[in-house]
């Protein structure tokens, strides 16, 4: 059995392990600007991330978008993936691909469509101006609204998929038998099947929270320079100021504070699920 495990084992050594103590290790040095990194065995750089308050603002900002997105994701993810479950005409095979279909196109060029349609002169816009519900065009781009519209149709179909694995397996029997008891749909759905899911929704969530989290392409694109999340705030120290250690220090924040909310949020949900 060891010896099965052994090749992926050094696998994820190679490819993960290694990387992240490379990168703590150059999070440690201090930067220079003639030989842009000096091997030093400070905690300066993490102490600079934590005492500037433009870096605390970033870090609440993406942990704020983060958090919006995956209470909607969890909004508009539920009902379809109880519809989709329950489905059992020809069409479930359809509807599957339809909402995996978002996941085929690369952010950048998702991106470009959201950009088509929010700008001031993109087809929302044009659209509410032709028929006279506005005089100018809405601020639809280049700001949170968004960012937020952004990543969560990128991140939606993972909820919706997890949350309806789930969802299929709660048998329709339990549902029926509240209804025979006199239970109204919506205390069905409140006493039986929403405590059932926890499971499921645990698992998309905490899902869609790490990809919120760590998203890069779309605030770029969507929120502009002005708009900033920790993912493009690592990628400017690394690439535009050649700051490693200080790039490397916020990608650890970055993983610390995800690890963390992760955590605390999986031991809420697992606590109401064992009541």
């Amino acid at each position: 059995m060891a010896a099965l495990i052994l090749p992926a084992g050094l696998l994820v050594v190679a490819l993960m392990v290694a990387p992240m103590l490379l990168l703590a290790r150059i999070s440690l040095n201090q930067f220079s600007p003639t030989e842009m990194m000096v091997e030093a065995m400070s905690a300066e750089n993490y102490l600079r991330a934590v005492q500037d308050p433009y870096y605390r603002s970033v870090l609440l900002t993406t942990m704020a978008v983060a958090l919006g997105c995956t209470l909607l994701c969890l909004v508009l993810g539920f009902p379809t993936a109880y519809w989709l479950a329950r489905m059992q005409s020809r069409w479930k095979s359809l509807a599957t691909i339809l909402i995996l279909f978002p996941l085929l196109v690369g952010n950048v060029v998702r991106s470009a469509g959201w950009i088509a349609l929010l700008g001031n002169d993109g087809a929302i816009n044009a659209a509410l101006q032709g028929l006279h519900l506005t005089d100018a065009p809405l601020p639809l781009l280049y700001n949170a609204f968004a960012v937020v519209v952004g990543i969560v149709a990128v991140v939606l179909p993972y909820m919706i998929l997890t949350l309806s694995a789930v969802i299929e397996g709660i048998p329709r029997q339990a549902e029926e038998a509240a209804a025979n008891l006199g239970a109204r749909p919506l205390t069905a759905f409140r006493r039986v099947v929403l405590p059932l899911a926890i499971p499921g929704v645990a698992a998309g969530s905490v899902l869609v929270f790490i990809l919120c989290m760590n998203a890069y392409a779309t605030p770029v694109l969507l929120g502009g320079p002005q708009f900033k999340m920790m993912a493009p705030a690592v990628y400017d120290q690394f690439v535009r100021g050649n700051n490693w250690p200080f790039g490397a220090s916020l990608a650890f924040i970055l993983l610390f504070v995800t690890m963390v909310l992760t955590l605390v949020g999986s031991a809420l949900i697992g606590r109401r699920y064992r009541r």
